[in-house]
Parts: structure tokens; sequence; C-alpha cells
């Protein structure tokens, strides 16, 4: 098994990346969706969130209220390494059994980690490469304003809440460029591909 971590920043085209790669026929490990399960209701995680965060960040139905507390942690990073503090040690023990299970599947499998926050976070995977989707901040800023509908006071934010394109561009082993058009995103994912079937 190869374990491949693919990350980058909000509206950098990971999802793109990541997409593509499945098609090829990647095991494709999303942490985002990991991270909505072991926070669903009746899980210790959201118990915890609760008891750092307040009812607040509870919905009437039981389920967290994302926006609610996006609006606390983002731009308090005291309050982000609290909230990562509860959810990384459960995404990490989820995501773990998803490779072994994988692995156990196909020996030979190529296993992507789709992480935003590998950089982040104290990386505990033994990742074969770090694949890193990078557009400029003016572009992402864009694709979040037109796309998503999001003002672009907060979509700044929300990107300098996260790691600096240096700080991923540091650990990066690929690099793809994801600020041109979808078809020269796909032909660097379809050349990524091919380096790693053929263990290059």
């Amino acid at each position: 098994m190869q374990l491949i971590g693919l990350t980058g920043g909000i509206a950098s085209g990971k999802s793109t990346i990541a997409s593509r790669l499945a098609e090829h026929g990647a095991v494709v490990v999303d942490a985002d969706r990991i991270a909505r399960e072991v926070v669903e209701p009746g899980t210790a995680a959201l118990a915890r969130i609760a008891e750092r965060f307040g009812d607040g960040v509870i919905a009437p139905d039981g389920s967290l209220d994302r926006p609610a507390l996006g609006a606390i942690v983002f731009g308090d990073p005291v309050a982000l390494k609290d909230l990562n503090g509860i959810t990384h040690p459960a995404v990490l023990a989820a995501s773990t059994a998803r490779f072994e299970a994988a692995a156990a599947a196909d020996p030979d499998a190529i296993v992507v980690y789709d992480v935003p926050l590998l950089v982040e976070s104290a990386n505990e995977y033994p990742f074969d490469r770090i694949v890193v989707a990078h557009a400029d901040e003016a572009t992402r800023i864009h694709r979040l304003v037109e796309l998503r509908g999001m003002d672009a006071a907060e979509a700044e934010r929300r990107i300098r809440s996260q790691a600096s394109d240096e700080e991923r561009l540091a650990v990066a082993d690929v690099v793809i460029d994801t600020g041109g058009t979808l078809q020269h995103t796909r032909d660097q994912v379809d050349a990524l591909w091919s380096e790693l079937r053929s263990g290059a």
C-alpha cells in the first residue's frame, strides 16, 4: 500500500484532485467526512465540544451547530487549538482503521488521505508522498466569493486562519498547480498517478 497525503487550503482545488485520483482507482479517505462522523450525536467528541464551547454550539436536534462553532473558532487560535485537540484523536483512530481496511483488501492499493489540516496538525501518518494543491490567495478568494457566495472579508479570514502557502509548500513532495484551467489540473494529476502506479 502507498499512503499519499493530499492537502491544500480552502478553495485550493484539493477536492478536484481527490476526485481525479479516485477516477483512476485510488482509495480516497476524506478527513472532513470522518471529522463529521466523529462528532455525530451520541459521540464522546461531541459531548466534549459542548463542555468546552457551551450548549450554544449544539443544534435543537442534538447535532453540532457548525456555523455557531465556526464563528467561535475561526480567528481565535486558542479556541481552534482546543477544538482540534478534541477532534483530531478521534479522526486519527477512524482514519487509521480505513487505511488498514484498504491495505487488507488490496496490498497494492494507493490510498489518498484528503486532509485539509495536514500542516496544522501534528502529522502522525507515515506518508509515502505529500501532495499539495496550490492556487494563489487572490484566486482562492475569488472562488469563495463567486462559487460559495462568501463575502470577501470572510473569505480572507478563513484563508488566514489556516496554514500559510509557504508552510504547506515546505512539506510538499509534489505540488499541483490548480490556478489555471481544470484540464491543466487534471493533466498534472494524471502524470502523478502514472508515477504512483510505476512506483517511481
